[in-house]
């Protein structure tokens, strides 16, 4: 008998990874990452850190003061992804 089992960050036996959006959504939007970082009041580096990984473990108050400044949801600064696609993005 197959079971199918779904839990967080499990989608169908697929282990997934949160991506963030942050560099696609502050593009969009026209915002440097100057810009995000003094109106976010969010280092530099850290922002830096962001926008080249965007696999990069952050804390939900750095996503909250992102969204605030790029004016949506924190919750559309990530993404699910499956995990090999991490994999991938790192070996580019």
């Amino acid at each position: 008998m197959l079971q199918s089992r779904q839990t967080t960050g499990e989608i169908i036996g697929k282990t997934m990874a949160v991506r963030l959006r942050v560099k696609e959504v502050a593009r969009n939007k026209g915002i440097s990452m100057g810009k995000l970082h003094r109106q976010a009041d969010v280092s530099y580096k850290t922002i830096k850190r962001i926008y080249s990984d965007p696999f990069y473990a952050t804390t939900t108050i750095t996503l909250g003061k992102l969204a605030r400044v790029l004016g949506v949801s924190p919750g559309e600064l990530i993404e699910e992804v499956p995990d090999d696609a991490e994999a991938e993005d790192v070996a580019h």
